[in-house]
């Protein structure tokens, strides 16, 4: 009897060095306890037994020896190995199954494997993942030539053999599945598919002994082994991710926890392994495993320590003793990538206690010296490393290609970082599979390539995605030719077997449970496989061989291959997303999926991104022509993105990776012209980035200053496409024409060229030329198919297309499988088609497809190849890939990430391997072009509103008002109707856009406000047409004569001296042109009146409007407290303002009130006004587009101010101002007089002279009736003058000007009588009315010089004659009944009331204008002045109005009075108000046929009263609503089938006449056949029976009836009362609330919607594969065909993996500033009530989303920084909770003490929710910009708002005196602080900061 004794004896150097450590403190685990076992395998004659201890086992010789475990059992056993193996034999020879638990790791296996190596037992191994169904345990269907047989699988065959069943993984199998196995591990027995039963073997030898085994075999009994066993294998599920036991099955097994080795057995066992390495060492390295394994560790939230790693690392440091520890743990172990902040600084801390820290001190290996093959092994390579200036040799794996030398390769720069990650992982590469971590696009593939080819290994690249299964890694079905079924070994097999590199990209993205699968494969290098192969370790194998003595050929029988020896596997991974609280394990994206079991597969490497030099290096070395200059500023704006830990820059940095950074120096290389601001932006896509983060990177752009230079030539250039001699022209760029094979691929559509998609196709072809695939992003409807169609066909390429959605598998992208007469065949996709021949494939809605399907894309770019599903036909290099054709090119479109598409984030995913395009909406002038050739009869006045219109709705979406983004697709659409049916209002069609949206309250309010405002009248009828009511204007009467004297004596001829001198001028001063947005809003929305558009100014409440005056169609406004000019074009986008209150003399004493008028110059100076101030005299010209300003000195003595205090308004003599003409500004000269004075000056703008003309007479008034004819009146007796001059005033000054007195007559007494009629004009047109207008006002035909005049006694007045003729000129007037001056202002009720008192002193405007062309005469009238009596009807009150205005048209004879709305502001300067005119309006005429009126509050409204033109207008107004005459649609059906139509008859006459429709019978029926009717069919005649169609009018079958109206409305009032009731609220303090409320209540709205959108993404259903109905997955065909049952797929509610984190709600804390400075400048800006406001949008927006959103509301203040409130556990739930929060913040602002801490308030609130657990952290400050005040530095600030990485923290600044928030904004970072003058944009502001993170995390 031979005895071997495998026992724990250590050699006696160990035992030495064991005593030197002074370990003996550190007893193992339960140290007390040990007992020494032995392990002895006796021979005896009987057989061989096992003893372990005192308990034996009887050996058996196995049946298939094969199937025995070997080369398990080391050579010296621990002794807690040797406890686990004698409590498994006690189980075993108790018969029953056990459970090994423990954690993660390849022990638990070793020692299964090691106690059947001991037992001699056959093993059937299955490693459990989520895909595993019952059929991959018990049997399986194959066909076999025909028929279907059930195959037996691992646990059957393990019953029926006597085998041991290991099973792995229990926690990864799905939950439902395990139990098929109760019954075997209880009762052993099991009832099987085929009919057969298995049944113990007590049970069957006790049937066998009554019946024969014929008879059980006939009743398919079969038996079960005795010594069946099962071993199960699986990790303690709380604390690690996977499901959790099933109590029945944990019942039927006895576990055993496998713990890791005690400290002193590791340690044993690590010195073997190094003993080159210093013991101090390795007793550090495993002091350190051992802590971060322990419990203390894992509440930390850190992962455990991969201890069986250790081994391989002592491996590493025996070759390399010089490596640190440091850089070694970090391999184990990379605690920089998958830990936060908290879980680095703990480990570090375990590090340096144990003295770990030394990566410092030791240099790391720095590069590859030299790679060569052993010349003595097969499969190994020999590398030397260089390693702080010595070389170290080692030996490596190496595959069979020649080795390339380092550095040879063109492709692959160099650079210092990638050079040392090299070396590190040839050192790992000696031991152990590695895993590559790094960001996207930093170059892991490539390094991994590289590295393949130092070591001549043929990769194998595997991309692995998200939905992969099991069977996808490791083997797949698939059918003969002949039917059968059979297995296909995947490419990761088939590697293993070669000895290739696999490359498995992407390990980030698969299922843990699928990877697990291979964890036996990396660890032991052993794997088995569905059909029964096994892969066995290379010397494992060979032992085998030798024991067995059988060849290759018969183990290959057996199914059993080696894993060739130099297979490696290299994984490639994106970082983990840290969240940053260690122990939150943060939301499903963020899946940390660097577990503790990955940890212990594999030695990490991370790829860190290049340090700037070096990527400049690599890019000048990649892309030598590229320029300079740009590169640099490149990689600056890319490294400071990257450095910053703001997420929203990081994000930016993450689309600027390396790859990125490439392709646009690639092209910059190729088109140096190009700016790289475009190149950034398009690269980013920053068009449809949230507007927080476009922020950002503009401010990245602005630091590093990269500006866009505008290109000048932008509009200029063409951007026509032309196809000239087989080249293609866009732009600037050409290409050759293809020459497809396939001609009718090619795609041809109806496309009109405008400028912008012409660019973007300029764009796509440049980098199509690069060889870039491209990606085209964008809203829906903004033509992106259009393009890439029109793109495809001017090159002439074919394509192929695929639109993919949320169903898209792997296996639709490329092959879709079909069964043949049983045989299953594989169709081509088109990709797979394009990719073959080398079409384009054009892939649309990329983003629908879940991101795993599309990743697919990737290796197709990368490598070029593409590995198929399932076909076994291709067979060039390699079975199953398929060539890329060299044209073969990608254009993927896809919608714009976010809301409110909610696809996946394709360009997140994939972004970086296209280049991106982002196409918008094109400009409104390209997209008015194009509308035009889709409609060319539409009129333009209706595209253009369109344009506009919908130009406005997309910025809304832009900023988030509204949800939907409208597109050119809807406009289009549109327009081709209103072509084809154009007498169908606009207003109608517009409709089949915006019916969708007509039940949502809010957004139905916002878009028909938008159509409105751009003069699309939707919901308008067409009798709604407001004109005013015209009155009869009496009878035009002749009234006098008016005669200029000539002759005679000297008195009545005067000469007047004129002189001249240059005029003096002073300036310029530049002064800053404000332009603000013009509001402009069409006023004929609802309604068609007089009015046609209106708009606000923007100037403040106490401004005074003093003039207004137009040239062209150009406004300008001067108003004169404080004195500024405001310009603006008639139908332009912008206000222009300068203000000149610095230029404006102040040095007259008394309060001084200037008084302006303004005079527009004409060419060659337009756009320059002449200010004229009236007391001061002074004269300003001001450039409206530069902003200069010069000051004109008219006379030499100009300067000195009037001696007097001139306080005008209260001097008792009214003191005569200073006037200005300027009826002839437009021809450059102006004429200035004062009142009372006895001169002119005539000024010359453009000569810069003037012309002083001295009169004889003092001057009450000046007109200028013709350029040289002027008629003056004098002071006191109002006599008329008439001063000719010479035309042009000769530089030798002899013009003499003469005077001509006029005489008036009165028609009674003939001439020369008394003139007693002497009338005082207030207007007098210098021009005349022509003749058709002057016949038809005097109503007699006529053709002469006329003038048109206005006085107080008149509607108006014609001089016919005058100026020009001499004779005595008829006086024709339009008396008024009552002289206006009579008028008393009694009636004026309100007027006076607003006016403060009586009007002293005539009003300075005397708002009369003539427009001649239209025969009118317009004057703007106060209310008291108007015959409101006949204007309205008896009951109607007038409307409160700022004035009338009073249209006498002379054509029509007939005087209108329009009311002009009351202004929404008055200044508060009432008594000067009253001053500048008697109404509360100025006016100017506008064009031929309107006025522009102006009131006092700065509202501009333009107005047409021509008769023509209000015709025009109203017509197109009508035909926009459309003709809804109210007749009735008829529907006729002509129908053409002969068959049924009998001989026609009159039929019978119904003697009732009753109706009848159809039934070929009666006669005089509707619609019937045969018989004599209205619109039937084939009757003889048509015959009525008077049958009335009754017809509603429309708008009365619209209209509810009013008492179903009021029901509704007490209902509605019924129940708030209740509501108020119930909540016991006043309904004073209802209102109040509502005041807060409707605010914001759109706004709330909106971000509602988006949460709602979001919530439901979160619920979107996943695909649940093995289910028993459903639809037929296609992976499982060829289950289906064997008959399978679970072959469906169904989508469903997918479960949260259990161990996954629970999706924790976001945390948010709004604090809010109720500091007293608040409430003191509510007043000034509102800002109280602002942050009111916010605080109600949030806790209304927030409510019943709970769960979603923890938020709560703090105060800060000068009494302290957390004032609650808010709680965040007690939201308030009604409106009177919410108001009583209003109310508090209130009171609070008004009775805190002053001071401030916002500072305080923000950071203690940072801190406080850092603490707390959520998904995400946000807080947000509101606070005044008031920091300054009170000593606090903005920069502070900055650092506050930044302190900590995981609270997003945002500060809106509401309210600033000043420009204090604009210049505090400049200091905080980009992104983080908003300004927000207005409440309109908080809710805005807030949405931005809820969805720019949340899309992130969606």
């Amino acid at each position: 009897m031979t005895s071997q004794i495998l026992c724990g004896g250590a050699a006696a150097a160990v035992a030495a060095r064991r005593v030197r450590t002074i370990l003996g403190a550190v007893v193992g685990r339960d140290g007390w306890m040990w007992r020494s076992h032995e392990v002895k395998l006796l021979n005896t004659s009987s057989g061989d037994t096992v003893t372990i201890g005192e308990i034996s086992y009887k050996l058996k010789t196995p049946k298939n020896p094969e199937l025995v475990p070997v080369k398990h059992i080391s050579d010296s056993l621990p002794q807690t190995l040797v406890q686990h193996l004698r409590w498994i034999m006690q189980k075993d020879l108790l018969g029953q199954d056990v459970f090994l638990i423990g954690p993660p790791g390849p022990l638990r296996r070793s020692i299964a494997m090691q106690y059947l190596e001991l037992t001699k037992r056959e093993v059937e191994y299955v490693a459990l993942s989520r895909d595993t169904t019952e059929t991959d345990l018990k049997q399986r269907r194959e066909i076999r030539s025909g028929t279907a047989f059930y195959i037996d699988q691992c646990a059957v065959r393990a019953a029926t053999h006597g085998r041991v069943l290991v099973l792995e993984g229990l926690e990864k199998a799905e939950r439902n599945v395990l139990p098929v196995l109760n019954n075997l591990l209880e009762n052993r027995e099991m009832q099987l598919e085929d009919g057969r039963f298995l049944m113990s073997a007590e049970r069957y030898d006790k049937l066998l002994q009554e019946h024969t085994k014929e008879e059980l075999d006939g009743w398919k009994i079969v038996r079960v082994s005795e010594d069946f066993r099962v071993i199960a294998l699986g990790l303690p599920v709380p604390k690690y991710k996977g499901n959790p036991l099933d109590p029945p099955l944990r019942s039927r097994f006895q576990a055993r926890d496998i713990y890791y080795l005690p400290f002193k057995d590791q340690l044993e066992l690590l010195y073997t392994a190094g003993p080159n390495v210093a013991v101090e060492r390795v007793s550090q390295l495993l002091s350190l495993a051992t802590t971060l394994c322990s419990q203390e560790s894992s509440n930390l939230g850190l992962p455990d320590f991969p201890v069986d790693n250790l081994l391989p690392a002592l491996h590493v440091l025996n070759a390399f003793p010089m490596l640190s520890s440091q850089q070694l743990v970090h391999r184990l172990y990379p605690y920089n990538s998958i830990l936060g902040k908290d879980g680095r600084s703990a480990v570090e801390g375990v590090l340096s206690r144990f003295e770990l820290l030394d990566g410092r001190r030791q240099a790391a290996p720095s590069a590859i010296v030299s790679v060569s093959r052993t010349s003595d092994l097969e499969g190994r390579a020999d590398v030397a490393l260089r390693v702080a200036d010595k070389d170290v040799a080692l030996q490596v794996p190496a595959g069979t290609k020649e080795l390339h030398p380092p550095n040879s390769s063109s492709t692959f720069i160099n650079t210092p970082s990638h050079s040392q990650l090299m070396a590190e992982m040839m050192q790992s590469h000696m031991v152990k599979d590695i895993c590559l971590i790094g960001a996207k696009g930093c170059g892991k593939s490539v390094i991994a390539r590289e590295f393949a080819e130092l070591l001549g290994y043929s990769t194998e690249p595997v991309m692995l995605y998200q939905d992969m299964t099991a069977r996808d890694l490791l083997q797949q079905r698939y059918t003969l030719p002949n039917g059968d079924t059979a297995w296909r070994p995947s490419p990761l097999v088939t590697a293993a077997i070669e000895g290739k590199l696999l490359i498995l990209d992407g390990v980030h993205r698969v299922n843990l449970g699928t990877l697990a699968v291979l964890s036996r494969l990396l660890q032991d290098r052993e794997l088995d496989l569905y059909d029964g192969t096994r892969l066995l370790r290379w010397d494992r194998y060979q032992k085998l061989k030798e024991q067995l003595q059988f060849n290759d050929q018969q183990l290959q029988e057996r199914s059993i291959f080696p894993i060739h020896p130099s297979f490696r596997v290299l994984a490639l991974a994106e970082p983990p997303v840290v969240s940053a609280s260690t122990s939150s394990g943060s939301s499903s994206r963020g899946q940390q999926w660097l577990g503790p079991e990955l940890l212990t597969m594999f030695l990490y490497h991370t790829v860190t991104p290049l340090a700037k030099a070096e990527e400049m290096g690599l890019i000048k070395g990649l892309t030598p022509n590229v320029p300079e200059e740009a590169a640099e500023q490149l990689l600056q704006l890319t490294h400071s993105l990257r450095k910053t830990n703001d997420p929203t820059a990081q994000s930016l940095a993450s689309s600027l990776s390396t790859r990125q950074l490439l392709r646009i120096c690639r092209r910059l290389s190729e088109y140096p012209e190009e700016s790289i601001t475009h190149a950034v932006n398009k690269a980013c896509l920053s068009r449809f980035l949230p507007s927080l983060a476009r922020a950002s990177l503009e401010k990245s752009l602005a630091n590093c200053s990269i500006q866009d230079a505008p290109d000048p030539s932008e509009h200029t250039r063409d951007h026509r496409c032309m196809v000239k001699d087989g080249v293609l022209t866009i732009g600037k760029v050409s290409a050759p024409i293809y020459n497809p094979k396939e001609k009718m691929k090619v795609p041809d559509v109806l496309f009109y060229d405008n400028p912008q998609h012409m660019m973007v196709m300029e764009d796509m072809l440049k980098d199509f030329l690069l060889g870039e695939h491209l990606l085209l992003v964008g809203n829906q409807g903004v033509g992106k198919n259009k393009i890439v169609d029109r793109f495809l066909h001017l090159l002439n390429r074919s394509r192929e297309y695929l639109q993919l959605h949320r169903d898209t598998t792997v296996q639709t992208l490329t092959l879709q499988p079909s069964v043949r007469d049983g045989i299953i065949m594989y169709e081509d996709s088109p990709l797979v088609k394009a990719v073959k021949l080398g079409h384009i494939l054009v892939i649309d809605e990329a983003d629908k497809a879940p991101t795993n399907v599309t990743c697919i894309l990737k290796t197709l770019v990368e490598s070029g190849e593409m590995i198929l599903a399932d076909d076994p036909r291709e067979a060039e290099r390699r079975p199953n890939t398929v060539i890329m054709h060299p044209d073969f090119r990608m254009l993927v479109l896809a919608n714009r990430p976010g809301f409110p598409f909610l696809g996946n984030d394709f360009f997140g995913a994939l972004g970086d391997i296209f280049s991106c395009h982002a196409v918008d909406n094109p400009k409104p002038q390209a997209e008015l072009s194009m509308l035009k050739q889709y409609g060319p009869d539409v009129p333009d006045t209706t595209l253009q509103k369109l344009v506009s219109a919908f130009g406005e709705l997309r910025s809304m979406a832009d900023q988030g008002t509204i949800t939907y983004p409208y597109s050119t697709r809807e406009v289009v659409n549109i327009v081709k109707h209103l072509q084809k049916f154009p007498n169908e209002g606009l207003a109608n069609v517009v409709r089949n856009v915006f019916d969708f949206d007509s039940y949502n309250k809010d957004t139905r309010e916002v878009l028909i406000e938008a159509l409105h405002k751009h003069g699309i009248p939707i919901g308008a009828k067409p009798t709604s047409v407001k004109l005013a009511k015209e009155l009869p204007l009496p009878e035009v009467r002749m009234t006098g004569y008016w005669t200029i004297n000539q002759g005679g004596n000297a008195r009545r001829k005067l000469l007047c001296p004129t002189e001249m001198h240059p005029i003096d001028i002073k300036g310029p001063v530049f002064l800053r042109v404000q332009s603000y947005p013009c509001n402009r809003q069409e006023s004929r929305a609802l309604s068609f009146s007089e009015e046609k558009a209106h708009w606000q100014i923007p100037m403040n409440e106490v401004n005074i409007i003093c003039d207004v005056t137009t040239k062209d169609d150009t406004l300008y406004v001067a108003t004169c407290n404080p004195v500024s000019v405001y310009s603006m074009k008639e139908r332009g986008e912008t206000i222009q303002c300068v203000e000149l209150y610095d230029v404006f003399p102040r040095t007259i004493s008394g309060v001084w009130q200037p008084f302006v008028t303004v005079a527009p110059l004409g060419s060659p100076l337009d756009g320059q006004v002449v200010l004229h101030e009236e007391q001061s005299n002074t004269v300003i010209h001001l450039d409206m587009v530069t902003g200069a300003v010069r000051r004109l000195l008219l006379s030499p003595d100009g300067d000195q101010p009037a001696t007097r205090a001139s306080n005008w308004w209260s001097s008792k003599e009214q003191q005569g101002g200073h006037k200005m003409c300027r009826d002839f500004a437009h021809k450059n000269w102006l004429l200035f007089y004062k009142e009372n004075g006895n001169q002119l000056d005539v000024l010359d703008v453009l000569e810069g002279r003037v012309h002083s003309i001295s009169l004889p007479i003092n001057l009450k008034s000046v007109f200028l009736v013709a350029e040289d004819r002027w008629l003056l009146l004098e002071n006191n007796t109002n006599k008329k003058f008439l001063l000719t001059k010479p035309m042009h005033m000769a530089a030798e000054d002899s013009g003499v000007c003469q005077l001509h007195s006029i005489s008036e007559d009165s028609v009674s007494s003939g001439h020369g009588a008394s003139s007693a009629d002497v009338s005082e004009p207030q207007m007098l047109s210098c021009e005349q009315l022509p003749n058709e207008n002057l016949s038809a006002a005097l109503d007699q035909k006529i053709t002469s010089p006329n003038r048109v005049l206005t006085d107080t006694g008149s509607f108006a007045r014609v001089v016919v004659g005058f100026p020009d003729l001499m004779s005595p000129n008829e006086v024709y007037s339009f008396k008024r009944p009552i002289d206006l001056s009579e008028m008393k202002s009694t009636e004026s009720g309100s007027h006076m009331f607003l006016r403060g008192g009586l009007r002293s002193g005539s009003p300075k405007r005397e708002n009369c204008v003539s427009l001649l062309s239209a025969n009118q005469v317009v004057r703007a009238l106060p209310p008291n002045r108007v015959p409101l009596k006949e204007v309205y009807p008896k009951d109607v009150t007038p409307p409160l109005t700022a004035a009338y205005l009073e249209v006498t048209d002379l054509s029509a004879k007939s005087v209108k009075y329009i009311p002009v709305p009351r202004s929404m502001t008055v200044s508060p300067y009432t008594s000067w108000l009253s001053k500048v005119s008697e109404s509360d309006v100025l006016m100017a005429a506008l064009g031929s046929g309107g006025v522009v009126t102006v009131d006092m509050g700065g509202y501009i409204r333009l107005w047409e009263t021509g008769l023509d033109t209000l015709q025009r207008s109203l017509m197109e107004w009508r035909n926009m609503i459309g003709g809804e005459d109210g007749r009735p649609v008829q529907i006729t059906i002509q129908r053409d089938s002969g068959l049924d139509v009998s001989d026609p008859k009159h039929g019978k006459i119904d003697l009732n006449n009753a109706p009848h429709v159809g039934g070929n019978q009666w006669a005089g029926g509707t619609g019937g056949r045969d018989t004599a009717g209205l619109g039937g069919k084939g009757g003889p005649y048509r015959l009525d029976a008077g049958h009335k169609v009754h017809q509603v009018s429309q708008a009365e079958k619209d209209a509810v009836p009013e008492e179903v109206r009021r029901a509704a409305r007490d209902m509605a009032e019924k129940a708030f009362k209740e509501r108020l009731k119930e909540i016991d609220m006043s309904e004073y303090d209802a209102a109040t609330y509502e005041r807060f409320s409707t605010a914001v209540r759109r706004q709330v709205q909106s971000l509602r919607i988006i949460l709602d959108s979001l919530q439901a993404k979160g619920k979107e259903r996943q695909w649940l594969k093995n289910q028993a109905l459903g639809e037929l997955d296609d992976a499982k065909i060829i289950d289906g065909l064997t008959g399978e049952k679970a072959i469906y797929k169904r989508r469903g509610e997918l479960d949260p993996e259990l161990g996954s984190p629970q999706q924790k709600p976001k945390r948010l804390r709004v604090l809010a500033d109720v500091s007293g400075s608040m409430y003191r400048f509510n007043g000034v800006d509102g800002r109280l009530e602002r942050s009111m406001e916010a605080v109600c949008m949030v806790m209304e927006a927030l409510e019943s989303y709970e769960h979603r959103f923890k938020y709560d509301i703090v105060g800060h203040s000068g009494d302290g920084y957390d004032i609650e409130l808010v709680t965040a556990d007690k939201a308030p739930k009604n409106n009177k909770q919410r108001l009583k929060v209003l109310k508090t913040m209130h009171a609070h602002s008004q009775f805190c003490m002053s001071g401030d801490y916002t500072l305080e308030g923000t950071e203690a609130s940072i801190t406080e929710l850092a603490r707390e657990e959520a998904d995400e952290h946000f807080v947000v400050v509101l606070s005044d910009a008031n920091l300054e005040r009170y000593g606090i530095r903005p920069e502070r600030f900055a650092h506050v708002l930044t302190s900590d990485p995981q609270v997003n923290a945002f500060a809106i600044f509401i309210g600033s005196l000043g420009d204090q928030a604009e210049r505090l904004q400049k200091t905080l970072p980009a992104g983080r602080s908003f300004v927000a003058m207005d409440t309109k944009q908080i809710p805005q502001i807030l949405q931005q900061i809820f969805t720019s993170t949340m899309l992130s995390s969606a």
